[in-house]
């Protein structure tokens, strides 16, 4: 009998989509809230609440790529 790797557990696959999900969701909407915080603070523009959007998907985008990372070399291991 052959043994099965931690990759092929759809119980790791399920979760991890999910978590991926979640942590670029809250990275967006901290980077609004951030952004929203700032244009009422530095004169109430709209391009503060976009840049922070924009900025909160970036972080969202390098979470998730970290995140499916340390995944991945542990499930090596």
């Amino acid at each position: 009998m052959t043994k099965r790797s931690k990759r092929d557990n759809p119980l790791l696959a399920a979760g991890l989509v999910g978590v991926l999900g979640v942590d670029v969701a809250v990275c967006i909407a901290l980077g609004y809230w951030g952004g929203s915080l700032a244009g009422d603070y530095f004169g109430g523009s709209k391009g503060w609440t976009l840049g922070g959007l924009f900025v909160g998907l970036a972080a969202g985008i390098l979470s998730a790529v970290l995140l499916v990372k340390k995944v991945m070399e542990d499930a090596d291991g």
